[in-house]
């Protein structure tokens, strides 16, 4: 561990960080490992769902019959980044503001959002006072969706808009960039979960955070995402079985303290040169949190989808 990393207490805070949390490889391959772990029930159940997203038509063209309720499944898990360049949705910032904000509505919302896809625990190197930013974030979003779908009063358009984000926010909640920001007297606003860190000189534009973000791939294929899914080692049942988000996120915020940040990456925005221990370390990582969300996923949709 980094010993120079200090954690400024448990309450999940927001920053604001630009990059997406796993490239659309990484949460496609959570989606399919959630699906190998769902019965014949949940699986008809959420297939049933996500025909109500707008972009189900797109996301089974040229499928075979067969296998059109795992793709789609499996392509809902990048709708939440999909939408942030999609025509009709309103970029209405990095952070909260208004009952707009939290609301879930279903497919009428056209807002994107970016604000749920994090919560940052602030870090500090130094004991540079650390900012505490409001909700909503990903934590409050993910438990307000699994109480949705848990409800019999909720809409099937609500349910669906928010099974798809779920799918999304688990494999955001095991990315170790979006659940922690690093304070310093050369970063006093924190370094928006590594977006601020560099890996090379300007212009060019190769950050930490985009690092972490590709470190399953960046293919958008369906089937090598689930292909890549299925050569990842199983995780414990006693890991996989943990449901408390604040766990996961504190296990977020442990891996950035002992190997998002660790040597060759300083205290300030660099940019750094990673070696390939590092590289290295930092795949095995991302491997081991992929399959804990899917795992958790799947336990999450089938305790809860109703």
């Amino acid at each position: 561990m980094n010993r120079g990393l200090l954690a400024i207490g448990i309450l999940m805070s927001l920053a604001a960080p630009s990059a997406w949390a796993w490239n659309d490889q990484g949460h496609m391959m959570v989606a399919a490992i959630a699906w190998n772990h769902l019965d014949a029930a949940t699986r008809e159940r959420a297939a049933a769902l996500l025909k109500l997203n707008p972009d189900y038509g797109e996301w089974i063209a040229n499928i075979p019959a067969a296998q059109r309720d795992q793709v789609a499944f499996v392509r809902a898990a990048t709708w939440a980044d999909a939408i942030k360049t999609e025509a009709g949705y309103e970029n209405d910032g990095n952070v909260p503001s208004g009952a707009e904000s939290g609301r879930n509505i279903g497919y009428g919302d056209h807002l994107q959002h970016r604000y749920w896809h994090y919560i940052d625990i602030p870090l500090t190197t130094d004991g540079t006072a650390v900012v505490q930013p409001p909700v909503p974030n990903l934590q409050t979003q993910i438990e307000r969706f699994t109480q949705a779908i848990r409800s019999a009063d909720t809409s099937d358009n609500v349910k669906s808009f928010d099974l798809v984000w779920l799918e999304h926010l688990v494999g955001d909640a095991h990315q170790p960039l979006h659940a922690t920001s690093r304070f310093s007297r050369s970063l006093p606003q924190g370094d928006r979960g590594g977006n601020l860190v560099a890996l090379c000189y300007k212009p060019c534009r190769d950050e930490l955070h985009a690092f972490w973000d590709d470190l399953l791939g960046t293919s958008k294929s369906v089937e090598e995402a689930i292909s890549a899914a299925e050569r990842l080692p199983a995780p414990s049942a006693a890991a996989a079985g943990i449901s408390d988000d604040s766990v996961w996120l504190r296990e977020s915020l442990e891996i950035a303290m002992q190997t998002v940040y660790a040597s060759p990456i300083g205290d300030g925005p660099g940019p750094y040169t990673l070696d390939e221990h590092y590289r290295a370390v930092a795949r095995s990582m991302a491997e081991e949190r992929v399959a804990l969300a899917g795992a958790r996923l799947a336990i999450l949709i089938s305790a809860n989808l109703k």
